[in-house]
């Protein structure tokens, strides 16, 4: 079968993209080909892939904006989606915001269209650099505040091409952790409850934490946001740092000598060499503290 004539009957030829690198999509940039890439912004179109995928047995990877994903140095076999749904619907009910999201849409501009709206409760999401989508899929958060607060509901298709919504108690939200981990499903939109503010006050908040964030993560060096999850009991970062291993590198992945809970790719830096590094570090840390550590990016 010709999958690229296939692939041609479901949308443009602009959108499929064969032996596609993985370095321009993801913000670790390591990885090697997709064997397709096909980027979808039309939910007929995404229903036709997948219904192809499933009747012919071709294996399917969805990402948004690639920036929790380690790619394998041997590419990705089958297909890979990136989902561009990029509406915004904004609806008042009393004192309440309710915002219909595309799952591509991506959370830093959304958080100024939000603050130049005067709708406050984003304002946490503001400086993460993933999609909605990718959001929901691993309950994103930051200073104290995660998706599982805000989501309403969500939208999505599983792997027959039906459409499903389920409620926020349905998403099973837990620490970096969602239904959508372990199902296979495409999500398609969410609807949001914030509320109304103030721009000086939601933007005054946002720059705060983007100024946290320019303090404290290395923006200046491709990476996947935080490699390991925080532990129970324990700040996983601060237990590398004190392993003496900020700045420990096997090739040119790195930890990072900003902050210890990120690798960091130095230039040209493989998958094997991060998953080596990630590897040695929880072997460390459990040596030194008895504490087992676990990555929080995906690895594909």
């Amino acid at each position: 079968m010709d999958i690229y004539i296939e692939l041609l009957k479901i949308t443009k030829e602009e959108n499929i993209k064969k032996n596609e690198s993985m370095k321009l999509h993801t913000s670790f940039k390591i990885g090697g080909n997709a064997e397709w890439f096909v980027s979808l912004n039309e939910i007929d179109e995404i229903k036709r892939l997948v219904l192809f995928i499933k009747e012919n047995n071709i294996p399917l990877f969805v990402i948004g904006n690639g920036t929790n994903l380690l790619v394998n140095d041997n590419g990705v076999k089958g297909i890979v989606l990136k989902i561009n749904l990029d509406h915004i619907e904004i609806k008042n009910k009393e004192n309440d915001i309710y915002v219909t999201v595309g799952s591509g849409v991506k959370l830093i501009p959304l958080a100024l269209n939000l603050a130049q709206n005067n709708i406050s409760g984003f304002e946490f999401a503001s400086g993460i650099p993933g999609t909605i989508g990718g959001a929901i899929h691993m309950n994103a958060g930051a200073y104290g505040n995660e998706m599982k607060d805000i989501v309403v509901s969500t939208k999505y298709m599983d792997y027959e091409g039906n459409i499903v919504v389920i409620n926020n108690k349905e998403h099973e939200f837990k620490y970096r952790n969602s239904i959508f981990t372990k199902k296979e499903a495409i999500i398609l939109e969410t609807v949001l409850k914030l509320e109304v503010g103030k721009y000086d006050q939601i933007k005054q908040k946002m720059d705060e934490y983007k100024e946290k964030r320019i303090n404290t993560q290395p923006m200046n060096l491709p990476n996947a946001g935080s490699t390991f999850k925080r532990g129970d009991k324990f700040i996983t970062a601060k237990l590398i740092d004190e392993a003496g291993l900020k700045g420990y590198s096997i090739g040119d992945a790195e930890i990072s000598t900003k902050h210890a809970g990120f690798i960091v790719n130095k230039g040209n830096a493989t998958a094997k060499e991060v998953l080596e590094l990630a590897e040695y570090v929880k072997k460390k840390v459990y040596e030194k503290f008895g504490e087992i550590i676990e990555l929080e990016i995906e690895v594909i």
